[in-house]
């Protein structure tokens, strides 16, 4: 599949199958996120992967675990993260986590799974149910799995502004 067709193929996906994600898939998603750029090659993630009774937990932090059979926290150690003095100091780990996130998704689908990335959590409630430690920022929840019979993307999903909308040449 060329690039641009998969990255227009992937969508947030909201209904997941009773079915569980197999180890190999899984471990091919984690390894893409893996392979992600972060600044400075500080790579400051640190990820929890959620399974079973787990998710269940997870729920009562999130609304948004939508029957997936895996969810990931995806967080990043504040201590480890990138920050350069030349941009003002800015604080990388957002930035590092959302490559990683999205070549994760990238590659689930690339493997006929779906995704949905979630920021909507009760951060304190996350922490303390996964005992997370406080040098770990929670950036996101990833929800991995196969599509359900209600599984589609939503009727935004392929609405785009044009180019010349964002892109400015100089």
């Amino acid at each position: 599949m060329k690039f641009l067709d998969l990255a227009k193929e992937r969508f947030s996906l909201r209904d997941y199958a009773d079915r569980e994600v197999e180890a190999e898939k899984l471990e091919r998603i984690l390894m893409a996120g893996q392979a992600a750029p972060t600044a400075k090659n500080f790579q400051p993630q640190h990820i929890y992967v959620l399974k079973g009774e787990n998710i269940q937990k997870a729920a009562e932090a999130s609304p948004c675990t939508y029957g997936a059979p895996v969810v990931l926290i995806v967080c990043y150690d504040k201590d480890q993260v990138a920050s350069l003095p030349e941009m003002n100091q800015v604080n990388f780990g957002y930035v590092d986590t959302a490559c990683i996130i999205t070549h994760m998704m990238l590659q689930a689908t690339a493997l006929g799974l779906g995704t949905c990335w979630v920021g909507c959590f009760e951060e304190q409630k996350m922490r303390e149910l996964f005992n997370i430690p406080d040098n770990l920022v929670i950036a996101a929840l990833l929800d991995i799995g196969y599509p359900g019979a209600n599984g589609v993307p939503s009727e935004r999903h392929p609405q785009r502004k044009p180019l010349s909308d964002t892109v400015e040449y100089l």
